[in-house]
């Protein structure tokens, strides 16, 4: 069996180890989602993963909300996007960018509309805007027509992903944002071909995988979703017949991984009680399956690696706090802890400052 440390092929990057660093919004770009030259040291410290998965990234002003988050859609963007691509590059590592369109999740007083989703619903709770915390607000179902303008906006971030050469594109399915919306049912109450049945529910995440796949390469091409229970007021009936037709329908796509998000009943960071659906994903997808929430030891990750339901593990805020996190797993050197207060402030404190073996020991 593999360990953490084996290399790995996930389509057509190659990964020196199984040791993913997870998407993690922090929430140091500029107001016009720009990115800045703190994100180039940051991603650089971590390039020893076997693959970064950038932070959610916007496609579109209609689809960021999240304050100080980057994102892909203007020409001043990719060309800030590129140094921090070419910098983890030159230190040896890999690096593909999650695409991100937050749906209902957001608030107008930061996307300049009102949000869109699958059908006409509003999240419980508030959002987070330049103002402080607002009430989610009501979002309007995306119509029929303008389907195929949210997947020109994919085609079109897809395209700057690679202009700024990122080595692959990840597609945010997960979490409750909106393809997360359209396949669950009870945030997706439409009548039409995109909602009601599984199929349906599958179809804008199948259209959005397959015009990104058609522009990246499906060996370049990943999706995260998260299957079982509660997720930002997000939820299905029946999440075992769901995933595993998302999942069936990916691996007829060929895409080069599945990323999902899985918390457990003690999660620190989500809970809840719905069992886990990655065994039975993994009875229908073919390609490299990475698992993510929760893990924090060798030990832990290595479980799912012997009894064959995960290739690799996504590590997050363990990487948050350690920049050198393979090396402190190879070594069983404690680990920094991470401080809450600083996740998604502005500045180094908490985002550039934690240190490294090396740092330690000099």
């Amino acid at each position: 069996m593999p360990n953490l440390f084996d290399p790995i092929q996930l389509g057509a990057i190659h990964a020196s180890n199984r040791i993913l660093m997870a998407p993690l919004t922090r929430g140091r770009a500029t107001k016009e989602a720009v990115p800045t030259e703190l994100m180039i040291e940051y991603y650089t410290q971590r390039a020893s993963a076997g693959l970064i998965i950038s932070e959610a990234t916007g496609i579109s002003r209609e689809g960021l909300g999240w304050p100080f988050a980057p994102g892909l859609w203007t020409d001043e963007q990719i060309e800030h996007w590129k140094p921090v691509v070419d910098s983890v590059h030159a230190a040896g590592g890999k690096i593909m960018v999650q695409m991100w369109h937050m749906g209902r999740q957001v608030h107008s007083s930061v996307i300049g509309g009102q949000p869109v989703s699958s059908s006409a619903t509003r999240t419980a709770g508030q959002a987070h805007t330049y103002e402080g915390k607002q009430d989610f607000e009501m979002a309007r179902p995306l119509e029929l027509d303008e389907i195929p303008r949210l997947l020109a906006d994919y085609e079109h971030a897809t395209k700057n992903a690679l202009r700024a050469g990122f080595d692959g594109v990840q597609i945010h399915g997960a979490n409750g944002y909106l393809i997360d919306q359209f396949l669950r049912d009870n945030a997706n109450l439409r009548d039409d071909r995109y909602g009601g049945s599984i199929e349906n529910r599958i179809r804008l995440m199948r259209e959005v995988t397959e015009r990104v796949a058609a522009v990246a390469g499906a060996d370049r091409t990943s999706i995260r979703l998260s299957p079982n229970g509660d997720s930002q007021g997000v939820d299905d009936s029946n999440p075992v017949a769901l995933f595993t037709a998302a999942a069936k329908a990916l691996d007829e796509i060929g895409i080069a991984f599945l990323e999902l998000r899985e918390p457990g009943p003690d999660g620190t960071f989500g809970r809840t009680e719905v069992p886990k659906v990655s065994p039975q994903i993994r009875q229908v997808f073919s390609n490299p399956l990475v698992l993510n929430s929760d893990y924090t030891t060798v030990e832990e990750a290595q479980v799912v690696l012997d009894n064959g339901t995960a290739d690799a593990i996504a590590f997050g805020r363990t990487f948050l706090a350690n920049p050198d996190l393979p090396e402190r797993l190879r070594t069983g050197a404690p680990l920094n802890p991470g401080n809450p207060r600083t996740w998604y402030s502005q500045g180094p404190e908490g985002y550039t400052d934690y240190p490294t073996l090396e740092e330690v020991a000099a």
